[in-house]
């Protein structure tokens, strides 16, 4: 696979290509960062942005992971040390789950957010920039939370944080997308290159197939923390329609296989085939060699959704094995 390949693949939006097409034909040394919140345990939503930079460091990309405590701290999510604390963590399974330490840097956010230089430029950036576009950059808030100054603050510091990590690449979920056009459209106003993104799917929920998966929202929620029991328990709860589009619900909203999603963005990105252990009976073991395999046999009736969660949590466990071990390790 080529670098341009490998920077696309499993990516929803690419912003802007001809840019991105620049980055892919020289790629070695470049500089690409995913920023996460310290706010709860890692999941497989966390970890499909993290096998993006897998496939970006396999590309020739430097990957910069900001664990952002001063943007948690703002959200609310904890005092600086029970979010540090969390960083630590995040930061040990990361390494873990398979990214390069080599070609890894993590940044507490509050390693240069704090300083003068960043300061002065928030404040220009929020001069910039009107509240009415601020406002359409900030995060879904939680049923019942009230809008506070901090979450208007949280995008703007977002937006400078591509320049002051002295990026070429950023990268965020689609929900990341709002940020990343703020910093686009504002960061020039303030003396500043834009940079191009990529933006990646989102899981829908493991339980329902409708919305995304999250720590707060999510009945079903597989982390890094999970035991194997654990796993399979909830990949056997997870929704699994025998297709791979099940259309909308019945109130309109769009819907999805998360069984499939995670083989494609999950598994199949780490695996260079899966197999479906069966009893003789149903047809014995079988293997697929791509993802599209996979899912035209649940389409066509050959694979039964619950072989198909089976395979599923025996892949997951695998991938998250490293991070469970490091946990411990970091308990004990």
């Amino acid at each position: 696979m080529d670098a341009h390949d490998l920077i696309t693949r499993n990516v929803e939006e690419v912003v802007t290509e001809v840019e991105v097409e620049a980055l892919a034909e020289d790629p070695e040394g470049r500089r690409v960062y995913v920023g996460y919140e310290p706010s709860g345990v890692l999941h497989l939503g966390h970890l499909l942005t993290a096998n993006k930079l897998i496939d970006l460091q396999e590309a020739g990309f430097e990957v910069v992971v900001l664990l952002a405590d001063v943007h948690a701290y703002l959200n609310d999510k904890g005092t600086f040390e029970e979010i540090r604390e969390t960083a630590e963590r995040m930061q040990a399974q990361f390494l873990a789950y398979g990214l390069d330490e080599e070609r890894t840097e993590f940044v507490l956010g509050s390693e240069f957010q704090l300083d003068e230089d960043y300061v002065l430029d928030l404040q220009a950036l929020a001069l910039e920039t009107s509240l009415n576009r601020a406002q359409r950059a900030i995060a879904e808030l939680q049923s019942g939370q009230t809008a506070k100054v901090s979450h208007v603050l949280y995008p703007l510091m977002q937006a400078l944080d591509i320049e002051y990590l002295d990026l070429d690449l950023a990268v965020g979920g689609m929900d990341q997308r709002k940020v990343h056009m703020l910093h686009r459209e504002e960061l020039p106003g303030i003396g500043y290159e834009a940079r191009p993104c990529l933006h990646t799917p989102i899981v829908a929920d493991l339980a329902t197939g409708v919305g995304k998966v999250s720590n707060t929202g999510s009945r079903i929620l597989l982390s890094m923390e999970d035991s194997t029991e654990e796993i399979e328990e909830k990949v056997g709860g997870m929704y699994c329609p025998p297709t791979r589009d099940p259309g909308p619900d019945g109130e309109g909203n769009e819907r999805h296989n998360p069984v499939l999603q995670l083989f494609q963005y999950h598994v199949f990105p780490r695996f260079e085939s899966v197999t479906v252990e069966r009893p003789e009976e149903y047809g014995g073991n079988v293997t697929y060699g791509s993802y599209d395999e996979l899912a035209d046999a649940l389409d066509g009736g050959e694979l039964h959704p619950q072989d198909a969660k089976n395979a599923l949590a025996a892949y997951v466990d695998e991938l998250v094995a490293p991070g469970r071990e490091k946990l411990a390790e970091l308990r004990a």
